[in-house]
């Protein structure tokens, strides 16, 4: 079946309502049947028992066991694109009873996702936010969590997983599919705070920050999983060393 043949298909309203339940299905089925192990859970854990929404920083790649490792009656919302795949994500997590804001930091819309980001941070509801969303550079963060943590005040806590069944598919953010009846690791990462007042060093220091810590949890979560971690998309400057 072609790429535009599936397009066309996922046009139709039963048919993207039947695969985005199948999808969270599938979520449930590789959670329940998969060996976790959990590392910085207390991290999570204190901002909980104060009932304090934060920032929950993921690489686009990693989305996936998001939905089923959060606790339920935690209200959270997540910034998912208006694209295609942005639909179908965002009614895969509304059955795991996930809100979302449609939109991006970036570009046209971005002043008005920023404000509904920003609004929900301060009424109590926890943002899942994928820095090098929603088309890359892979793994590398833009200035856009920066801008919502500020404004709002919520603390950023990074996020990662690995599993040992998977399939790594050839998508620019190498968006990795776990398999069931494996072994996965969930890692929480330390937090990140930015001042209200913070000033353009300070806010480039916190995104290069937050980028690190994702990729450092990442590589990690593969390593003790047993694979060659996923590199980061290569910057000019990076390129230019190399050569």
């Amino acid at each position: 079946m072609s790429t535009a043949t599936v397009k066309r298909v996922l046009d139709n309203t039963a048919v993207r309502s039947v695969a985005t339940a199948l999808a969270a299905l599938y979520m449930w089925l590789v959670y329940v049947t998969t060996r976790w192990e959990v590392e910085g859970q207390e991290f999570p854990e204190a901002l909980w028992s104060r009932n304090e929404a934060f920032v929950l920083a993921v690489w686009h790649g990693r989305l996936l066991m998001v939905a089923p490792h959060w606790p339920h009656g935690k209200p959270i919302a997540a910034l998912i694109s208006k694209l295609r795949d942005g639909e179908l994500i965002a009614r895969t997590v509304a059955w795991h009873g996930f809100g979302a804001v449609r939109g991006s930091t970036h570009g046209g819309d971005g002043a008005a996702a920023l404000h509904q980001l920003v609004r929900k941070l301060k009424q109590g509801t926890t943002m899942v936010f994928t820095p090098d969303g929603p088309r890359g550079p892979r793994m590398r963060a833009g200035d856009g969590i920066v801008a919502a943590a500020r404004l709002s005040g919520a603390t950023i806590i990074p996020f990662a997983f690995g599993a040992t069944r998977r399939r790594l598919l050839e998508s620019w953010d190498r968006f990795l599919i776990p398999l069931p009846f494996g072994r996965g690791i969930i890692v929480w990462g330390a937090p990140i705070r930015i001042a209200r007042d913070a000033t353009e060093s300070e806010v480039t220091t916190t995104r290069l920050c937050i980028e690190a810590a994702i990729s450092e949890m990442t590589d990690r979560a593969d390593y003790r999983t047993g694979h060659t971690p996923v590199p980061p998309e290569p910057t000019a400057a990076s390129a230019e060393a190399a050569e």
